[in-house]
């Protein structure tokens, strides 16, 4: 059994938007939002280089690379520690995530090579208020988020 559970794979499908942090030259950290995150196998996960030439510098010097992603609704998710590499044009890893996000919103996005992240190790990250509120539910807290930032449930 793999690092990446069932309800990572939730997590990252709902959340729709992920932060990569990456290792610069001098040593500082170096965050960038992807859009393509996705789930590739039960221990990596990848996303598209589409406007990220900084964090494929970053990687090629230093592999280090930790994505965090929360669905802001449930307001929890993960952290995703692990090595990164370029997977180019070509290989299975760039037609697997290319293919379908090009199908989805076309071929105007360039996707220069996609980032492969063999994870080894996987963090919750959630909320103070599952902490703080005796009793607060997932829902309860979907129900206040959707409302705060004015969404309207699929389901109504």
């Amino acid at each position: 059994m793999g690092v990446i559970t069932d309800d990572m794979r939730r997590i990252i499908d709902s959340a729709m938007l992920a932060f990569a942090a990456t290792v610069d030259e001098d040593g500082s950290p170096s965050l960038s939002p992807k859009s393509s995150l996705v789930v590739y196998d039960d221990d990596h996960l990848c996303f598209a280089n589409m406007a990220s030439p900084h964090t494929a510098a970053n990687l090629k010097r230093n592999p280090a690379i930790e994505i965090n992603v929360v669905d802001v609704f449930l307001r929890r998710g993960y952290r995703f520690k692990g090595k990164g590499e370029l997977m180019p044009p070509g290989s299975k890893e760039f037609d697997f995530v290319a293919e379908p996000f090009w199908a989805e919103i076309g071929r105007h996005f360039p996707i220069a090579d996609i980032v492969k992240i063999h994870v080894v190790r996987a963090l919750p990250v959630l909320s103070p208020a599952y902490s703080f509120i005796d009793g607060i539910t997932e829902e309860a807290l979907r129900t206040a988020y959707m409302r705060k930032y004015g969404v309207i449930p699929p389901d109504t």
